[in-house]
């Protein structure tokens, strides 16, 4: 484990790096809908189109999305602060407080996001108390939004100045 100080500047320093958004929904064995808000995600191939995120050994979901074979990201629109937190939260009932439907690849997708990449498993990489889930591209959806961030423990959309489409 690492020691404390280099905990303490490691979460400072990435705290202070602005990254998007995401929520990350699958389904377990019976077909009941599971998401939480994730931000370490990232592009990796175009050859196949390949995606990255990573979750937490400790999520209660953990099981469930490394081995449901299918997951959608859904990168967050700036007016979508509500679903981060709602699908950061514990102990509630996520898809009964927002819009959702199963898409034709029988994946929950959130109404209202910027885009949504729908992905079967393509890979999982342990790495320390996360473990990497490499998905390949199956659907993608993407609507003109400005997305939202995370910045220093604040969530908030890209300032319109910054954004062009």
């Amino acid at each position: 484990m690492a020691d404390h100080l280099n905990e303490a500047k490691f979460k400072e320093l990435m705290g202070n790096y602005p990254t998007g958004v995401t929520v990350v929904t699958t389904v377990n064995d019976q077909g009941v809908p599971l998401g939480l808000t994730v931000n370490s995600f990232a592009s990796v191939s175009l050859d196949p189109l390949l995606i990255l995120w990573s979750i937490d050994k400790r999520v209660s979901s953990y099981d469930v999305f490394v081995h449901s074979g299918k997951f959608a990201v859904h990168v967050l629109a700036g007016d979508q602060s509500d679903i981060c937190s709602l699908f950061a939260m514990k102990g509630t009932n996520r898809f009964a407080n927002c819009e959702w439907k199963f898409s034709e690849h029988y994946l929950p997708i959130i109404l209202g996001t910027a885009g949504v990449l729908q992905c079967r498993t393509f890979k999982t990489v342990e790495a320390g108390d996360h473990t990497v889930l490499i998905g390949e591209v199956i659907d993608i959806q993407s609507e003109t939004k400005i997305p939202l961030l995370y910045h220093k423990r604040t969530f908030g959309p890209i300032p319109e100045t910054f954004y062009h489409d």
